[in-house]
Parts: C-alpha cells; structure tokens; sequence
C-alpha cells in the first residue's frame, strides 16, 4: 500500500465522521448563545433584587416615616393619598409638599444632619 492509497482511505473515513452543515451551525451558534444568557442573567438578578427591595420599601411606607426625595428633600411623610399615588412630605413647621409616591429614593433609618458648608 502505497502513500497514496493510506491517504484516500483515512480521507474516507474523516469523510464518513464528518458533520452535517446543521450541526456545524448549532456547534457556531450555541457560545454566543451560552454566553449571552449567562451575561443577562448575571445582570438581570441584581436589578430584580433592587427592584424587589424598592418595591418592599414602598409598600411599607407610613406616616412619619423620615424619607429622602430623589431631589434631595429631606422631610417626613404626613399624608399618604386615598389611592397611594401621591405623599405629602412635612419639610419644615408650616410646610408641606405633595410628591408622587415614586419621587421618594428611600427611607431615612437614622439620625442625618445637613451638610455643613465651609466658606472658601
């Protein structure tokens, strides 16, 4: 058996094991795939945590609960609205702002002061 020969017959049988184009295209397509579901995963879990926790937090908002706007404003909850939609912050003695439930960033759990500003 010459050289020739030895290589027709492995060609064969490379030829007989080879892949159709289907599963050659699934063998391309199927990493991007894996990892395109990994990544949305990974990236879709923490907002849905956060999400689940705002929404906890809402929902348990009450009465003089001290909260911050995403404005900034500092004030304590005095009203809540019959349907839930809007909240009257108490900011100061004598003032009172209403604001749309999903203004406020979260609940104040602890003694916050303002700033101090240095002058230059």
């Amino acid at each position: 058996m010459n050289c020739f020969s030895l290589f027709l017959v492995l060609a064969q049988g490379d030829a007989a094991k080879a892949p159709s184009a289907n599963d050659s295209f699934l063998w391309i397509i199927l990493p991007p795939l894996a990892v395109i579901m990994l990544l949305y995963v990974l990236m879709d879990s923490p907002q849905r945590r956060e999400k689940a926790k705002r929404e906890a937090m809402m929902k348990n908002l009450k009465k003089d609960d001290r909260v911050v706007t995403i404005g900034g404003i500092l004030g304590s909850v005095a009203n809540i609205s019959q349907d839930g939609k809007e909240v009257t912050l108490k900011v100061d003695d004598g003032t009172r702002i209403r604001f749309r439930r999903s203004a406020i960033e979260g609940v104040i759990t602890g003694d916050v002061t303002p700033d101090v500003v240095k002058p230059l």
